[in-house]
């Protein structure tokens, strides 16, 4: 039987493990402070959601000892090529913000389908509106560096 609650948790927790990557993978090409400051601040909410979420993931789990699921190595390589690749030719502020907003379009996206198709509890479904939230206060910060 699948656990819709412990699909949508390890979704949301791949999310925040593939905005860390992003981040991580992104910040040495970074020269604005101002920009390097921010990426630090959403490095570390991803980092409190991903606690959240693990706090929580014993509650859904059939075995307590579960985790949350992080993206593949596979997909933190590509991750990790994308970003080589996008920004080989530029690595203006503003080429990265734009390739960090466009990643957090596609997190905003896959949690309001969450939201919109999933039937969650309420403590779920939190953790899915802070997640949104977050990546949507992100992206408007982003912005002022395009």
């Amino acid at each position: 039987m699948e656990n819709q609650e412990i699909n949508v948790l390890d979704e949301l927790n791949k999310g925040c493990s593939m905005g860390r990557d992003a981040i991580h993978f992104i910040l040495d090409k970074v020269e604005d402070k101002g920009l390097k400051k921010e990426l630090n601040r959403e490095y570390d909410e991803y980092r409190t959601l991903s606690d959240k979420i693990a706090r929580l993931y014993p509650d859904y789990s059939e075995d307590s000892t579960d985790t949350p699921h992080e993206t593949s190595a596979m997909n933190k390589m590509m991750t990790w090529y994308g970003i080589e690749m996008q920004t080989m030719l530029d690595k203006s502020t503003s080429k990265i913000a734009e390739l960090l907003i466009k990643g957090m379009n596609m997190g905003i996206i896959e949690g309001r389908k969450i939201l919109n198709h999933k039937d969650t509890p309420e403590d779920v479904n939190d953790l899915v509106l802070e997640y949104i939230d977050m990546q949507e206060r992100a992206l408007d910060i982003l912005k002022s560096f395009l």
